[in-house]
């Protein structure tokens, strides 16, 4: 899975890195440890040339109330499930990062870990995104693909975000959902890099630098992870 994520790059930085404009300059901020449920900065297939930031989790079509919608979608079953229909056919998106978190089960503990990309100072993760529309609200929402653990996540986790190539964003965004699903693989794990951190990244109120910070003992605890958050839906 795919249960936080960073995105701490400059402004300009930023815009020149995916060649789009922010939504809204005065909005932008960096940020260390983006939680579900927060604002995260993506790129739609509808405008590929701006930057917007869209609620972490797609609420179902279906829902009456807003609620903190489903945050990860697996890619080998995304096409078959109902709640992802549309999105899926037809509004895919980038999620852009500067790095995501993941937790390593150790006996009774868990040690986060930060993954990113050492020759990149963004990328992009593979998501798809829908309007939902309620009696007093219009959210737009967004989820994160996952897939296969590569080499270097098979010891942290079971499960990865699709992390998209360079190359491969704007084909993302442009073809058929067919190619799509065959472009949903690990990413190879030479080209990315995993930090033990610190249990600072557990408690999502700590956002500032000191969450990246690199540590060579084990860490534990997780139990501030999802604090504030209730039941967090992976389909």
């Amino acid at each position: 899975m795919c249960g936080r994520n960073s995105l701490f790059i400059d402004l300009e930085d930023l815009e020149q890195r995916f060649e789009a404009k922010v939504e809204s300059e005065e909005a932008y901020e960096t940020r260390y440890n983006i939680a579900p449920g927060g604002r995260m900065e993506i790129i739609t297939n509808n405008s590929p040339d701006e930057i917007k930031r869209f609620h972490w989790g797609l609420i179902p079509f279906w829902a009456d109330e807003p609620e903190e919608g489903i945050i990860n979608a697996r890619s080998e079953t995304v096409d078959e499930k109902r709640v992802f229909e549309q999105s899926w056919e037809s509004h895919p998106c980038l999620v852009l990062s500067t790095g995501f978190y993941e937790w390593q089960s150790k006996g009774g503990s868990k040690q986060p870990y930060r993954i990113f990309r050492e020759d990149d100072p963004a990328f992009a993760m593979a998501g798809i995104w829908d309007q939902w529309e309620g009696d007093s609200a219009s959210i737009s929402c967004m989820s994160i693909l996952t897939t296969e653990p590569n080499d270097l996540m098979k010891p942290i986790h079971d499960r990865m975000p699709v992390v998209l190539p360079k190359d491969a964003e704007d084909v993302w965004l442009s073809t058929g959902s067919e190619h799509r699903k065959e472009m949903c693989r690990p990413y190879p794990d030479e080209d990315l890099a995993a930090d033990p951190i610190t249990t600072r990244v557990n408690n999502p109120q700590n956002d500032d630098p000191q969450v990246i910070e690199s540590i060579d003992s084990e860490q534990s605890g997780l139990d501030e992870f999802f604090r504030g958050f209730g039941d967090l839906n992976i389909v």
